[in-house]
C-alpha cells in the first residue's frame, strides 16, 4: 500500500514515540506501507526535522530520516498543484499523485482536499482504523 506521510507525521513520531504516528513511521520502514517520496518531499523532511527548535529529538530525527531514504519509494512528479491551503502541502499532493498513493497520512486535515487524485487525506488515527479493522488490533 503506497502511502505519503506528511512532515508532521514525522515530527509527531520524534516527540511521541509510541503515537499512532510513530507506528506509521515504523510500518513504513518495516515494509507493512510503501512510503513515498520526492526529492523535494525529502528534502522538506529534512530541512523541518533538523530545525533548531528540533535539537531535543535529533537522535529520533536522523534515524527517521535515514530509514526513510533507505526504504522509501521515490517518485517524480511532473504536475504541479495548487490545491492545499500551504504551498509546502501542495508538494505532498504531488508526490500522492506521481506515486499513485491509496493514502497521504497528515496530522492537518483542515489544510487539504479531502481527496486528491484517488488519495484519500486521513489523519494516522483514521488510517490505522480503516486498514486494521477486524485483526484484532
Amino acid at each position: 500500500m503506497r502511502v505519503v506521510l506528511d512532515t508532521n507525521v514525522l515530527i509527531s513520531a520524534c516527540l511521541k514515540p509510541d503515537g499512532l504516528e510513530a507506528e506509521m513511521v515504523r510500518m513504513a520502514v518495516d515494509g507493512t506501507i510503501l512510503a513515498c517520496i520526492t526529492e523535494e518531499v525529502l528534502n522538506e523532511y529534512r530541512e523541518v526535522l533538523l530545525r533548531d527548535k528540533f535539537q531535543g529529538v535529533r537522535g529520533r530525527a536522523e534515524a527517521i530520516l535515514g530509514d526513510l531514504e533507505r526504504r522509501a519509494l521515490v517518485v517524480v512528479s511532473g504536475v504541479r498543484v495548487a490545491a492545499a491551503k500551504d504551498e509546502d502541502d501542495n508538494r505532498l499532493l504531488e508526490c500522492a499523485e506521481a506515486a499513485r498513493a491509496e493514502y497521504l497520512v497528515t496530522g492537518n486535515l483542515r489544510d487539504y482536499p479531502d481527496e486528491w487524485a484517488g488519495t484519500r487525506v486521513v489523519n494516522a488515527r483514521s488510517f490505522y482504523e480503516a486498514n486494521n479493522a477486524g485483526k484484532g488490533a
